[in-house]
């Protein structure tokens, strides 16, 4: 299953770290992508940055905290197209352990109090796309 994250991923990125610089607020940490409600392949998804705390956003920015608690999560090193096979055996692993994600079923898809991918490095600073670094991280029950 094929994704279109590329046709929407670039400008969203721009837009935001755009409105970053427009208000004078440095990110403090790697970019992350939250996934709010996943039936695949339709996903909501809201894209983030770590700022330093008391950071008032303004124009197209909000700001929240992540949930407090346990999560289940895993580190990948590669190209971003092998994400999909990173989160099933995460999941998988999760399953085969009777381990519940803090989520809940709905008829719009399944609905994440937190599932996270965050990336440390990427395209703009390390060239071989074997060493791009993604961390898959899902909050537990």
């Amino acid at each position: 299953m094929n994704i279109p994250f590329d046709d929407v991923v670039g400008s969203i990125m721009a837009e935001l770290f755009g409105a970053l610089n427009a208000a004078g607020i440095q990110s403090v940490g790697p970019v992350f992508f939250k996934y709010d409600i996943v039936k695949m392949p339709e996903l909501v998804i809201e894209f983030g940055v770590p700022v330093a705390a008391g950071t008032v956003p303004s124009g197209p920015l909000i700001s929240g905290t992540l949930p407090a608690g346990r999560y289940a999560q895993t580190t990948y090193w590669g190209h971003y197209d092998n994400l999909m096979d990173v989160n099933a055996i995460l999941i998988g692993w999760a399953k085969q352990r009777e381990i519940q994600w803090d989520a809940t079923e709905m008829p719009d898809g399944d609905h994440f109090v937190c599932r996270l991918e965050e990336y440390p490095n990427g395209p703009d600073d390390e060239p071989d796309p074997e060493k791009w670094e993604t961390t898959v991280a899902i909050k537990l029950r």
